[in-house]
């Protein structure tokens, strides 16, 4: 499923012409990609611990920061331009128009019981596990460093939040669809659980 930002307009393709052939596989509970697993997880998770251990074993602040950015700008190409793609079957870009209009795509395979063979449940819990989980650690640190008065890492923090949540938001576009999609979302979302409450309250009453 293609969605383009610039209108909302949704159009069914197929999305990794060089995947047909694997469509008959049955879906698998084992990793199918361990290097994409692997290196998905890599890099942030090492950017949150050389920012956590790196006071401990060096004194160079400027080390650690371009350490820290260096992994964080590997996660964020990794992750966007490969591992969404084979661990979850997501992709999102940008392109401009010859017009220089810029145009913001959010891709997803179609949804049907072919192309969900080809989804491994392993590596789709790893996958949205490690992308949800370390920008909540980032922000975190975020107010951590800013009520510690940790200034010198505000911006090292600032660009872990920035870069890990991007690629949060880009594949939530692409899982649930356009903005118009993830707002009725959250909106069902807090209808139910209000009248969840609002249910429990009569009956405790």
């Amino acid at each position: 499923m293609l969605q383009q930002d610039s209108n909302d307009d949704t159009e069914d393709v197929s999305l990794f012409d060089a995947e047909e052939e694997t469509t008959n596989r049955p879906k698998q509970s084992k990793i199918r990609h361990p290097v994409a697993s692997f290196f998905h997880l890599f890099f942030r998770v090492s950017a949150i611990v050389v920012y956590l251990l790196c006071e401990l074993f060096s004194s160079s602040f400027i080390a650690c920061m371009v350490t820290i950015i260096l992994l964080l700008s590997c996660d964020f190409w990794a992750v966007k331009n490969v591992t969404g793609r084979l661990m979850v079957g997501l992709r999102w870009w940008n392109h401009i128009d010859e017009d220089g209009k810029s145009h913001w795509v959010f891709e997803s395979r179609k949804d049907s019981a072919q192309e969900s063979k080809t989804v491994s449940e392993a590596e789709s819990r790893i996958f949205w596990l490690g992308l949800i989980a370390c920008p909540v650690l980032w922000v975190i640190f975020a107010f951590s460093a800013l009520f510690s008065f940790r200034v010198k890492w505000l911006a090292v923090v600032i660009m872990g939040v920035v870069l890990q949540g991007a690629n949060l938001y880009g594949y939530i576009r692409c899982k649930v669809g356009s903005r118009k999609n993830l707002t009725n979302m959250a909106t069902s979302y807090l209808g139910k659980q209000l009248l969840r409450q609002n249910t429990g309250d009569d009956q405790t009453s």
